[in-house]
């Protein structure tokens, strides 16, 4: 195995005396969190030379892009130029400007077109990063000038957990619940095989192949090591950080910022010998991973919270605003202008047999034929295949001030059986169990199901009703669906005729409830196209640097496709990198000239 394995300390929970700071460490740069952000200003700065120490606050590494798909959004990524695929930058300019209106950055957009190919250049070239394209995944709004079928997308190529030796126990697991007894399965090729595996021998043999090495890889190992997706995202990153001599802390959370002379210095971070005092002589990176879980924030910036109801997100729960807070603590500034401070997605709640609940993100079966979203008034208020932002969107717009924000997805029994429904996984994997905990919900009629639910029986009839004679002649009058290349895309190919609708008719009947959720959050550390955070003059503060979702998202709380949450988080922690090597000059032996850096 190729690299020196990090230093890895995971000290016990214990009440730190912050007087009396047991001892100083030096480095070059301390990076705060380990998600791709933090990740990739620690490979990118430790290549450039630069000595780093990496504090993550949980005891795992991977932060929620452990939990993602591993997506980046990076028009002319390599692979899109290799493969004759390269086009001229108006085009996605053209498309973000539209979807972004007034939140479009010029300066910000430029800075990450330019450079979010040459970071990805450099992870393939010189790291154990390695991507494979999204050559089929389109935009989200196809119906806008500018969008993309294809080509824009690049995403982590799976990866041997057994490659990571002894990191592999530090590696964040994804969320069970979307796993096949913690499995991970890809988007793209291998999910199809998966769901059409009673349906084609080719398929079958492959589910059988991944099934039969997981369950050899528990025996030995206790986990899946067929990584897939944002998993194998963060063990490549991991590997890579280890190879180059990165300091990995678990458990390590960091309680103070450090300034002296005019810049930030560095932090206290507590550590299994108590408090130490880290003196990062080129800078500080915040990438704690947002505010998903800090419920004071949450209430201040998202109106359905405000209004009584309950945010659910599928971030990891050890991200609370923590880099958020370091920054304020110096000067830094929190945008507040995003049309939308949260990267929507719908979630429904799953009950664990510890009494615990886990949060289940809905990307998926949405977009399958047979299945419908309604409120509690049993009418649709959404395309439901479209983009799992748009969902929460139009869901908290359809409530009533006052109610409750829910919805229920609605779906009959040769849907659950080929596709799945949340939590609940397709033939021939048993459901009962998802019945008998309350998760899902049955009935043998369509009014019956309703009343289960407390959603209007009549409404929902009717709402039925309709959408079935719509879905047998293919076309959806009132949402459009299918109608998208994301959308069919979503949909199943061997499905017409149109991929995206079925009627719902064959009892019994079921519904899984859905709650506003996101994947993370947009509003963040406002930062300059160096990924300097930013005082409230607008001016950087010096050695203080943001990236993933602590930077404020260039996307100004609009969600245009896949991959526009860990693309950025890449892109900035690589030029939050760039910028501390150059001004150390420690870059220069890397490119040539000093002034092809940055």
């Amino acid at each position: 195995m190729a690299g020196a394995m990090p230093d890895i300390r995971v000290p016990k929970p214990a009440m730190w005396d912050y007087s009396a700071v047991a001892s100083r460490i030096e480095c070059d740069v301390l990076v705060v969190g380990s998600g791709a952000g933090g990740l990739s200003a620690a490979v990118a700065a430790a290549h450039f030379g630069l000595s780093v120490i990496v504090a993550e606050k949980a005891q795992v590494f991977g932060g929620t892009t452990a939990l993602s798909g591993g997506w980046l959004w990076v028009p002319n990524a390599p692979h899109a130029v290799v493969a004759g695929k390269a086009e001229d930058l108006d085009r996605p300019r053209c498309y973000l400007r539209q979807i972004l209106g007034n939140r479009y950055n010029e300066q910000m957009i430029d800075s990450y077109l330019d450079a979010a190919p040459r970071m990805i250049a450099f992870f393939e070239r010189d790291t154990s990063v390695k991507f494979n394209p999204g050559s089929s995944n389109p935009d989200f709004h196809g119906h806008v000038s500018g969008a993309a079928t294809g080509w824009r997308s690049v995403v982590a190529a799976p990866y041997d957990g057994r490659e990571l030796g002894a990191l592999i126990k530090q590696l964040r697991p994804p969320i069970a619940e979307t796993t096949l007894l913690g499995m991970g399965i890809a988007s793209g090729a291998d999910m199809r095989l998966f769901l059409t595996a009673s349906r084609s021998v080719r398929a079958f043999l492959h589910a059988a192949r991944r099934t039969a090495r997981h369950l050899w890889d528990l025996a030995l190992h206790r986990r899946g090591m067929q990584l897939v997706n944002g998993n194998a995202l963060v063990a490549r990153l991991l590997r890579s950080a280890a190879d180059k001599g990165v300091t990995l802390w678990a458990q390590a959370p960091v309680r103070q910022l450090l300034r002296s002379g005019g810049r930030i210095d560095g932090a206290v971070v507590e550590t299994v010998d108590g408090p130490k005092e880290v003196r990062a002589r080129c800078g500080v990176v915040l990438a704690t991973g947002g505010f998903p879980h800090d419920h004071r924030r949450l209430h201040n910036m998202l109106v359905h919270v405000r209004a009584g109801t309950q945010h659910h997100s599928a971030a990891c729960d050890s991200n609370t605003g923590d880099g958020l807070r370091l920054a304020e603590s110096v000067g830094g500034q929190i945008s507040t202008v995003q049309v939308d401070a949260a990267a929507y997605a719908p979630v429904s709640l799953v009950p664990r047999k510890d009494g615990t609940w886990g949060r289940f993100p809905h990307l998926v079966e949405r977009g399958k034929p047979g299945i419908i979203a309604v409120t509690a008034a049993g009418k649709r208020f959404v395309d439901e295949g479209g983009p799992y932002h748009d969902y929460v969107r139009e869901m908290i717009a359809a409530i009533p001030k006052g109610e409750p924000v829910v919805s229920w997805l609605i779906c009959d029994h040769r849907f659950l059986r080929r596709y799945g429904l949340g939590a609940v996984k397709p033939a021939p994997v048993p459901f009962q169990r998802w019945l008998s905990n309350g998760y899902l919900k049955s009935a043998t009629t369509i009014e019956d199901l309703a009343l289960r639910c407390g959603i209007d029986p009549s409404g929902l009839h009717a709402t039925v009703t309709s959408f079935n004679a719509q879905a047998e002649s293919g076309e959806d009058l009132e949402f459009h669906r299918g109608t998208t290349p994301y959308q069919r895309v979503q949909g199943d190919p061997d499905h017409g005729p149109n991929p995206c609708l079925a009627p719902i008719t064959r009892a019994p009947f079921y519904a899984v409830e859905v709650f506003p959720g996101s994947l993370g959050t947009f509003a963040g550390i406002s930062t300059d196209r160096q990924s300097r955070v930013l005082d409230e003059r607008g001016q950087p503060i010096a050695g203080l640097f943001a990236a993933g979702n602590d930077m404020n998202s260039i996307m100004g709380g609009h969600y245009p496709s896949g991959g526009i949450t860990l693309g950025p988080a890449m892109t900035y922690g690589f030029i939050a990198a760039e910028t501390m090597a150059r001004d150390k000059a420690a870059a220069v032996q890397y490119y040539g000239r000093k002034e092809d850096v940055g």
